[in-house]
């Protein structure tokens, strides 16, 4: 049989493509957060040096605002190889329950107790949470202390919660946790909050303030109390799937460099937070609350079954033992 002319172009064009380009890897990761946001900062800095640290061997591809996926349908998709990676945050305690340990109120004091609590056998012991459930965690990168907005009145002391719809993430800790300081927790995913407030549907959520700027949130709210009353990090989980079906040094590298990102993603949360706050001072009212009155209120919750059961007493104990709490 003879080959066409046509045929034999087409052959010849595709043996003289560079062999790097062929062999190129894709890594789509999921955020639910929109463009602009601290984790786009964030993934776009790890794109940057993980395709450096692989010349020619992966293409990074972000996704966000949930354009691949509700957050929850991206997290299953790890397991079953549909997906490749998700910068997530509250939404992962629902796979690994020992996450839900940053729900437990006034825990971390500062960045730098993150950093300790991430290095320490207690950050090792939740990182071993994910075994099993068909996800790795790569990393805990910054996400902030979480302030509460609202469109009523400034919040001073937990008696100025009462009655207040706050949306909350969907895990019971911080539903109990904010009904415990006397709102109505109204649990939503993230993507419904800004139509919810802006229709009124719930009265006001909490979030860090980088959330609240670059998801424009001071549109439909009035007021932000910077209560820091739980500081969450972002998890960046890969899927056992597609990690298994990668080569063990580019499989390493996409590990290390996102634990090599980190640090960097806690100085730019600092300096960031500080400028956003001050920012958003210009557009919604922000105040000061009574810290030791929200701590007292919160207080019950060290013991709440719902808090041990699910984070498990081991977990609580390295935890305050690695952040030298007794």
């Amino acid at each position: 049989m003879t080959l066409s002319r046509k045929t034999l172009f087409a052959t010849a064009a595709a043996l003289t493509l560079p062999l790097s380009a062929a062999a190129e890897t894709v890594l789509q990761i999921n955020s639910s957060l929109p463009e602009g946001s601290f984790a786009h900062v964030f993934l776009q800095e790890y794109e940057k040096q993980l395709e450096a640290a692989a010349p020619g061997e992966i293409d990074v591809q972000i996704f966000m605002s949930n354009t691949l996926g509700s957050e929850e349908d991206v997290l299953q998709g790890l397991t079953l190889g549909t997906h490749n990676a998700s910068l997530s945050a509250s939404a992962v305690s629902q796979i690994n329950p020992r996450t839900s340990i940053f729900d437990l109120p006034y825990l971390f004091e500062d960045r730098a107790a993150v950093q300790t609590f991430a290095e320490s056998p207690a950050g090792e012991m939740l990182a071993e949470g994910f075994d099993g459930t068909g996800m790795v965690l790569a990393a805990m990168w910054d996400n902030g202390f979480r302030q509460i907005t609202n469109k009523v009145r400034p919040i001073v002391v937990p008696a100025d919660l009462d009655g207040l719809k706050i949306r909350t993430p969907t895990n019971r800790q911080r539903v109990e946790m904010f009904n415990t300081l006397g709102a109505n927790a109204t649990p939503l995913s993230f993507g419904e909050v800004y139509s919810a407030l802006d229709q009124g549907t719930i009265d006001g959520q909490e979030n860090p303030a980088q959330v609240v700027d670059s998801a424009k949130l001071f549109e439909v709210q009035d007021y932000m109390s910077l209560s820091n009353h739980v500081y969450l990090p972002t998890f960046l989980v890969f899927g056992e799937p597609y990690l298994n079906g990668l080569d063990p040094e580019l499989r390493e590298t996409i590990l290390r460099v996102a634990a090599e990102v980190a640090p960097w993603t806690f100085e730019w949360g600092e300096t960031t937070d500080a400028e956003t706050i001050a920012a958003l001072s210009e557009k919604l009212e922000v105040n000061e609350v009574d810290f030791p009155a929200f701590q007292a209120a919160a207080a019950p919750l060290y013991d709440s079954p719902t808090f041990v059961e699910v984070i498990g007493s081991d977990m609580i104990d390295a935890t305050r033992s690695a952040l030298g709490i007794q």
